[in-house]
């Protein structure tokens, strides 16, 4: 099975004619032609699961058509789309800005769809999509590093108790490196696909890591690359996998490995309430599962 993450910026797609006549103007832009090229170039892929981060769900500039509707098309896939603000945002009063979302299109079938909001942060959204064999959960974090912190945290608590092995993937904004998700990871029994580091932005030069595509031990990774194109300020990230299990690990059974990384990380982080307390403290009850 293959899974594709790819952040699109809207179709809006990067250059010269981005920043002109202005700095970042083309996100006012028609984005027909980018979209149609990012489509050809995503069904060359052939992904059997797609996560689409900055997704226009029918503003002016993709002509009221729904990005996610006309790339699942393109694909022969189901979509799930939903917009990156609650409902009871502002930001839901905006033109253009509410039309703003992200969508996962897959070719398998679709057991069931959920749709979270963090409590903190501009862009809340996780989407969760059970399939046959696995949950995935698509997220784009905030750019504040206090929000994606609070952000982490809330998102264990909504993969913790999945039954089956998972997913997650997106734009995880983690600006500071890999540092940022190894507390994250170590307590919910996650690996990156992407061992080397790769980095996913920006796409003419990449030098950081944002994009990621996190797994469950049960999800054997065959084969991972990262395509050099430009349709966005992003470039995709492309993983091969297979599903060991259908059930997922108990905490109780996860690595010594795992275990030994979120101690190692424990003296380095504070929780956000009580400044100078041990993340040891606040995460002691994780640690016991592990």
């Amino acid at each position: 099975m293959r899974m594709m993450v790819y952040n699109i910026r809207y179709g809006a797609g990067v250059g010269r004619r981005f920043h002109t006549p202005l700095p970042f103007s083309g996100f006012l832009k028609r984005t027909h032609a980018n979209l149609e090229r990012i489509g050809e170039f995503i069904k060359s892929m052939k992904p059997d699961i797609l996560g689409l981060i900055e997704v226009d769900s029918g503003s002016y500039r993709s002509n009221r058509y729904n990005q996610a509707e006309s790339i699942a098309s393109v694909l022969s896939h189901e979509h799930v789309f939903d917009s990156k603000y609650s409902l009871d945002s502002l930001v839901q009063k905006i033109p253009l800005f509410n039309k703003q979302g992200n969508a996962l299109l897959t070719n398998q079938p679709i057991i069931d769809q959920k749709s979270h909001y963090f409590s903190q942060g501009f862009k809340r959204l996780v989407i969760e999509l059970e399939l046959d064999a696995l949950f995935v959960f698509l997220v784009h974090l905030s750019i504040k590093y206090r929000h994606r912190h609070n952000q982490l945290k809330e998102l264990y608590t909504l993969i913790k108790d999945a039954k089956k092995p998972i997913i997650v993937a997106g734009d995880f904004n983690a600006f500071w490196g890999d540092e940022e998700l190894s507390l994250f990871m170590a307590a919910a029994g996650l690996q990156s696909v992407n061992d080397e580091g790769i980095p996913s932005h920006p796409s003419r030069a990449p030098r950081r890591q944002l994009d990621y595509i996190l797994h469950s031990p049960e999800i054997i990774v065959r084969n991972f690359f990262v395509p050099q194109v430009r349709f966005s300020d992003h470039v995709p990230l492309v993983c091969d996998f297979e599903v060991e299990s259908t059930l997922r690990l108990p905490e109780n059974t996860r690595t010594v490995k795992q275990a030994k990384e979120l101690d190692r990380r424990t003296d380095l982080y504070e929780s956000d309430n009580i400044k100078g307390r041990l993340a040891a403290e606040v995460i002691s009850e994780i640690r016991k599962r592990l």
